[in-house]
């Protein structure tokens, strides 16, 4: 064996270990986070200066309302189609203004996390593969099957805790 590959790799310390996470963590953060937020909160304040958030909260008050929603909280579902962290920020963002309750951003965080990011997962995922063209519908469909499915187990979870 040559001196070369006999060698052991160096260690590394604790301390190199925790900036090198820090590093990778802020670089998360500063490039993939915040711009979600940033559209989360651009996007809701868009909607309320132009009026489309009281049109969105007439059109869809109905369909949120089974969910235990007023209908601008499709704001929140419209804004986790482009990034998970800009749903939950959206979601946030109606707290904070009174538009929902705590319960409710409870309910809204659930299509942020289980539809979210699903024009971003679509085209780094289904288009870089090659995926069959005839799923591309039921790769759409099964997501939003999930968030709804899981904003109803949210309502009555959180009903039944006498939270709503």
């Amino acid at each position: 064996m040559s001196a070369e590959t006999s060698k052991k790799p160096a260690k590394v310390g604790m301390i190199e270990t925790f900036l090198s996470g820090a590093k990778k963590g802020w670089g998360i953060a500063i490039n993939t986070i915040m711009p979600a937020m940033v559209l989360g909160y651009v996007l809701v304040q868009v909607f309320n200066v132009t009026g489309v958030m009281d049109v969105l909260g007439n059109i869809c008050g109905p369909i949120m309302g089974v969910f235990g929603l007023p209908g601008e909280a499709i704001t929140v579902l419209i804004s986790a189609f482009f990034a998970k962290a800009a749903g939950a920020a959206t979601a946030f963002n109606l707290y904070q203004t009174g538009v929902i309750t705590a319960a409710q951003a409870t309910i809204c965080v659930m299509p942020s996390m289980l539809m979210g990011t699903l024009v971003g997962h679509y085209a780094r995922i289904v288009l870089v593969t090659e995926t069959n063209k005839k799923y591309t519908l039921l790769m759409f469909l099964i997501p939003l099957f999930d968030a709804a499915l899981g904003m109803i187990l949210m309502r009555l979870i959180l009903t039944a805790m006498g939270l709503m």
